[in-house]
């Protein structure tokens, strides 16, 4: 399998690892003897769980009586059946029981789902704990950067004439798609954090609105920001495809380590086609996800890709054995949560890098978004090969680098 995608398709694997239930094999828990319990969990099954190994949990989850086993209303214990209490619970955890409801929604007979529990440790424990350092780490890297580079100035000469960098449509696009991302991961660090920041501090009668009204924020932006995706995405996809000078800018870190490096690059350079492409894929990924959390049971996205990994042999390869492929509405939910949480952390991180870069990263290219001209000297600079397309002029400096808008 190509290294681009395996790398695209290791998320998948470690949520699967955290949170997906898989196939307990021989390895994992030793089969114990349950012929002494009547089939009940043994001794083994409660030290198996204790040390964290995965247990067959099929001796519950098919042991769940016999209805037709039920005494004749004539005999002499009645109508004892073949279904005790503990039958039925385990029926109701497993989520096979014979349940029935006035309501037609996909889950409205799942009255208990096992995976509950994972999906709340999941999120309250290695999500909000590693995603939160990320985006700090983020901000703390950014941090050390400015005080040991400062910030990345336009070398030459300023001429005072400007130059059309991107047209109004471009930069509503772009506008769009920024303003309603940033609205986006606030209000989801709100709903994740909100508990253990917002609450202590605030306090409860200041957090419900606060979250009424950012859950209202937060679904009904993801419009606008699916459709600023689609907009710069048709507007700058043929800039961003990859050529060699990318390799020479590569070369030179894009000047960030360097003051007066600049090498030729065109309309976007290596570490813009870089974000540019991030965007799109994490866009889309995040995209897919919220919508399966906008319209509640309609999409089953993980059985599938599961059943995809498995086909190839992956899950296996890695120690997995096979990912389950049979998952509950509930669990795919959950899974959904997560993964669009795991993509909106990566996301954040990147766009932060991306918004230093584009503010008091560098000198001049706060313009180029705000009000579409820049100035000629940081043109001939930072994208030479590209202001000799629009000009027909001679850029000056073309062997030098430009770090990412």
């Amino acid at each position: 399998m190509p290294l681009k995608k395996l790398l695209l398709l290791l998320p998948v694997l470690l949520l699967a690892m955290s949170f997906a239930p898989v196939t307990a094999s021989a390895e994992d828990a030793p089969a114990a003897d349950r012929s002494a319990t009547g089939g009940a969990q043994t001794l083994e099954d409660i030290l198996a769980r204790q040390n964290k190994l995965k247990v067959d949990n099929s001796f519950r989850s098919e042991n769940l009586g016999n209805p037709e086993a039920a005494k004749s209303i004539a005999d002499q214990l009645g109508t004892l059946g073949g279904v005790s209490d503990s039958d039925m619970w385990r029926s109701i955890r497993f989520d096979k029981a014979d349940v029935n409801s006035s309501s037609r929604s996909p889950a409205a007979t799942t009255l208990m789902q096992d995976g509950g529990m994972k999906w709340l440790e999941f999120r309250a424990g290695p999500m909000r704990t590693y995603g939160g350092w990320l985006i700090l780490g983020m901000i703390g890297l950014l941090a050390v950067f400015y005080l040991l580079r400062g910030r990345i100035m336009i070398d030459g000469d300023k001429t005072g004439m400007t130059i059309t960098r991107f047209s109004a449509l471009e930069r509503f696009g772009h506008w769009m798609l920024a303003g309603s991302f940033i609205v986006l991961g606030l209000t989801g660090l709100m709903l994740l954090f909100g508990r253990i920041a917002i609450i202590p501090l605030l306090g409860h009668e200041a957090f419900a609105p606060m979250m009424i009204a950012g859950k209202w924020a937060h679904n009904n932006l993801a419009s606008p920001f699916m459709l600023g995706l689609a907009l710069v995405t048709v507007f700058w996809i043929a800039h961003n495809i990859p050529n060699k000078h990318d390799l020479k800018w590569i070369a030179v870190g894009g000047g960030l380590f360097s003051k007066g490096v600049h090498p030729p690059a065109k309309k976007f350079n290596a570490g813009q086609k870089l974000i540019f492409w991030s965007v799109v894929l994490l866009g889309v990924s995040i995209s897919v996800s919220g919508l399966s959390l906008l319209f509640p049971f309609q999409f089953h996205l993980f059985g599938p890709t599961f059943g995809k990994l498995n086909a190839l042999g992956i899950p296996q390869a890695i120690g997995l054995g096979e990912l389950s492929t049979d998952l509950s509405t509930y669990a795919e939910m959950q899974l959904s949560q997560l993964w669009h949480g795991i993509i909106a952390f990566v996301f954040m991180a990147i766009i932060i890098a991306h918004i230093y870069i584009g503010s008091v990263g560098m000198e001049g290219a706060f313009d180029a978004m705000g009000s579409g001209e820049v100035e000629v000297q940081w043109a001939k600079e930072h994208h030479g090969l590209w202001y000799e397309e629009v000009t027909g002029e001679k850029a000056h400096d073309h062997h030098k680098a430009t770090p990412a808008e």
